[in-house]
């Protein structure tokens, strides 16, 4: 199991990594909040684990399984601020946190039923496009 800060952190690599270039342990640390030596601390443990691919020095970049579980989270994170901003009323503006603490506990049933009950769409209340499913 991937704990929600490492998977906090596949997102982020995810939004700053561009192509095949790697991205810089601080600005992962800014992105997230935390200190650099955190993203270091964490950058080993997911490397270990096939998450990604880390050098000391030079930085991180997703591995095809990292990638997945990357895509996987932006996925439940947009989803749930539909689902929320639609079903629950929340203004657009305001939907992100708490997005941002459930996204980590979304099944792949609790996905499908939301995709579904939603009419399979494909962008979040922000105009920003759903990942397809990757699981």
């Amino acid at each position: 199991m991937i704990l929600p800060k490492a998977e906090d952190c596949l997102k982020t690599v995810y939004h700053l990594q561009d192509d095949d270039t790697r991205v810089a342990p601080s600005a992962i640390a800014t992105a997230m909040g935390v200190k650099p030596p955190t993203v270091t601390t964490m950058s080993q443990r997911m490397h270990d684990d096939g998450f990604i691919h880390y050098e000391p020095y030079q930085g991180v970049r997703l591995t095809a399984r990292g990638g997945r579980r990357a895509l996987t989270v932006v996925r439940h994170h947009r989803l749930l601020e539909l689902f929320l901003t639609e079903q629950f009323g929340y203004d657009w503006s305001d939907v992100h946190d708490d997005a941002d603490v459930l996204e980590h506990s979304v099944s792949e049933t609790l996905e499908a039923r939301t995709s579904t009950v939603l009419a399979n769409p494909t962008v979040d209340p922000h105009g920003a496009p759903i990942p397809t499913c990757h699981h």
